[in-house]
């Protein structure tokens, strides 16, 4: 079977009809898998409304898991731009979806970035496309935040990079604890951030400042 091709732009055009269609063999390993699952829990992976579940969560894991293929270099495209700036960089409110490593189960959120430019900025689309890098991985909220922090840090040579992770996990909220109100929040300070109280403050309140107040 040829590898699945997925447009980020049009996951519309992946919604499946649910006319009954014959039954069919597992063509690649994530789908035999998830047959051997459905056929473990009990269920009939035959049965009209579960053929192409297989089909359709191999193409959903592949869209869930694009961040392992992403190309650091292609992402930044070359938007990193020399300047004579160096005041405080925010980037709030940026929407994510991940996969718990440990239950396969989602959870999600907001990232706030922040960083103070040392002669460079980056170009505004590349921090939320930065976020969905990592975010699109088998991952733990923590080790993410870090990630996020680090590559910024790595790439822009800044005075200091600040991320602030907000987010609900499906772990928590569906199984075990069943807590759905529960809100994990991360965080991760370099350079000038971990060093000056003052300045992670100013960052934190901006973060924290309430839209209508923008």
């Amino acid at each position: 079977m040829p590898p699945l091709v997925v447009d980020p732009t049009n996951y519309d055009a992946f919604r499946d009809d649910l006319e009954d269609v014959p039954a069919q063999e597992c063509s690649t390993e994530i789908e035999c898998a998830v047959r051997a699952i459905l056929q473990a829990i009990g269920e009939d992976p035959d049965r009209q409304g579960l053929r192409r579940t297989p089909e359709r969560v191999a193409r959903a894991y592949q869209e869930l898991t694009a961040g392992y293929h992403v190309d650091p270099a292609r992402l930044i495209n070359g938007a990193i731009f020399d300047v004579n700036y160096d005041e405080m960089v925010i980037v709030r409110d940026i929407d994510y979806y991940s996969l718990c490593e440990h239950h396969l189960l989602p959870f999600m959120g907001r990232a706030h970035v922040g960083y103070i430019p040392n002669g460079k900025v980056i170009g505004l689309s590349k921090i939320p496309r930065v976020v969905e890098m990592y975010a699109r991985r088998l991952q733990i909220q923590e080790q993410m935040t870090q990630q996020i922090a680090e590559f910024l840090n790595e790439t822009l040579q800044p005075q200091g990079v600040a991320v602030v992770v907000e987010g609900v996990h499906m772990c928590a909220a569906m199984r075990g604890v069943k807590k759905p109100n529960a809100r994990m929040v991360t965080s991760a300070m370099l350079g000038t951030f971990k060093k000056s109280q003052s300045t992670r403050n100013e960052f934190l309140s901006n973060i924290g400042r309430d839209r209508s107040e923008l």
